[in-house]
This record gives C-alpha cells, sequence and structure tokens, in this order.
C-alpha cells in the first residue's frame, strides 16, 4: 500500500468502524476481544489513535513523558473517537514518511505509524462490524499488505516457551487478480526468516487475503482457510505469536 492509500484507508475505515460501533451498541460483547464491549472497543481505537497523532504531531522520540488520555463517558466516545480520527489523519497528512520518531518497531519512522495506523484500524473495523452481526471482508490489497506488516514486525515476537516450529510455511492468497506469496523458515537460531517467493514449505496456508491475515490475527480458526500438507507444522505456526 502506499501513502495515499494508507491515509485514505484510515479515514474510511475509521468512520465505517465509527459506524459499526453505533450499530451494534457499546455493551455487546466483542466475541473477537474476549472480554470487551463495544464501549471497550471504541476506547481502545480512540486511545490508540491518539497516542500515535500525539507522536508523530509532536515529532516524539521518548514517549514516557506523554500524558495518559481520560476514557470519556460511554455517551461520548464516539464523538471523541471521530474527532480522533479527523487529528491522526491531519498529524500523518502534514508529516513526512520518513521523518523519524519513536515506534516500538526496529523502524522508527512516521511511514511505519501511518501503515501500522491502517492496519489496526482496518482489523478493530472487522471486530466492529462483527460485533453488529454485520459480516465484511477487508480489501485485498490492504490484506495482503496486513499480511506483510504482519510478518515483517509481529511474528517475530514469539511466546515464551513455544515449541519449535518444526517445520516451513508457504502462504498463498488467492484473491483474484491480487496474489501474494511468503515462505517462512527458521534459522540455527530459531528466528523466523520470511521472504516474497513461491516456494513449497512444509504446509500451506490458502485463503483470501482477507481471512488468512484474521486467522494470523486469530480473529478467525485456521479452519477458517485451506491448509496443505503437516497442519501440526500450521498450528504450531498460528499459536506461537505473541499477541498479548
Amino acid at each position: 500500500m502506499d501513502r495515499e492509500s494508507d491515509l485514505a484507508a484510515l479515514t474510511e475505515h475509521g468512520l465505517a468502524f465509527a459506524a459499526a460501533a453505533e450499530a451494534a451498541g457499546s455493551s455487546t460483547a466483542v466475541d473477537s476481544c474476549p472480554g470487551w464491549d463495544v464501549a471497550d472497543l471504541v476506547w481502545h481505537l480512540l486511545e490508540v489513535h491518539w497516542f500515535w497523532g500525539v507522536v508523530v504531531a509532536q515529532r516524539i522520540s521518548d514517549p514516557n513523558p506523554i500524558e495518559e488520555l481520560r476514557r470519556p463517558a460511554d455517551d461520548e466516545l464516539l464523538d471523541r473517537y471521530r474527532e480522533g480520527v479527523a487529528i491522526l489523519h491531519a498529524a500523518l497528512t502534514t508529516s513526512s514518511d520518513d521523518v523519524s520518531v519513536w515506534t516500538w518497531a526496529d523502524d522508527k519512522s512516521v511511514g511505519f505509524v501511518r501503515r501500522r495506523m491502517a492496519q489496526e484500524t482496518a482489523v478493530h473495523r472487522w471486530d466492529a462490524e462483527n460485533a453488529a452481526g454485520r459480516p465484511w471482508i477487508i480489501p485485498t490489497d490492504l490484506a495482503i499488505d496486513g499480511i506483510d506488516e504482519f510478518l515483517t514486525h509481529f511474528l517475530p515476537d514469539v511466546t515464551d516457551g513455544a515449541d519449535p516450529l518444526g517445520g516451513t510455511v508457504h502462504i498463498h492468497t488467492t484473491d483474484e487478480g491480487a496474489h501474494g506469496e511468503w515462505l517462512i523458515v527458521t534459522d540455527d537460531d530459531g528466528e523466523y526468516v520470511v521472504t516474497r517467493e513461491h516456494a513449497k514449505g512444509s504446509c500451506a496456508l490458502r485463503g483470501s487475503a482477507s481471512d488468512i491475515l484474521l486467522v494470523l490475527w486469530r480473529r478467525l480458526p485456521l479452519a477458517a482457510i485451506d491448509v496443505v500438507g503437516d497442519a501440526d507444522v500450521a498450528a504450531r505456526f498460528v499459536g506461537r505469536t505473541n499477541l498479548n
């Protein structure tokens, strides 16, 4: 995804998230985020957008002095949330991607934040639409980029005590006209090595980009996509990432 596409996605899916949350109702449980209701989900994304908006707008290099945002009353959440989407979009729009800011990743740039916010917002829109009982598919290009972002920045964070992968994984999206493929292996130290290529793995994960992304984020079960080959490797692969 390019800069303009990500910024457009942030606004489109950010506002659609609010509409879905409103349709679901603030007290409705969010099954994909156990223990949360819709008000909790709105507060979470409001807080995330606010935090990264501050980081970008103020060129923050150390997040520790940032004052915590107070949670508004539930009947104020959506209005505050929509304001926050606009503020974050403005901060990202007026900042070059190569500007250096604090992030938790190796990539310390506004470009990382821009991509991360488009992805975070899209996945949480899915959460809200699901809570509202309205099935929704993450657009193919956005989902393919989301898989790539997940494999780059989230996959390496393995849960303590997780079993070795014990094989290799090939991911293949099946969307018409826009395919993404990745091969995931582990090196001698057990660290992941990810390449974008067509290759045979111990197992293959095949499905739409949206479904594969949602499986990686553990929003959907592994059974939602096709698994070819060693199903145990596939299950360990999906379950090893620390998403807490």
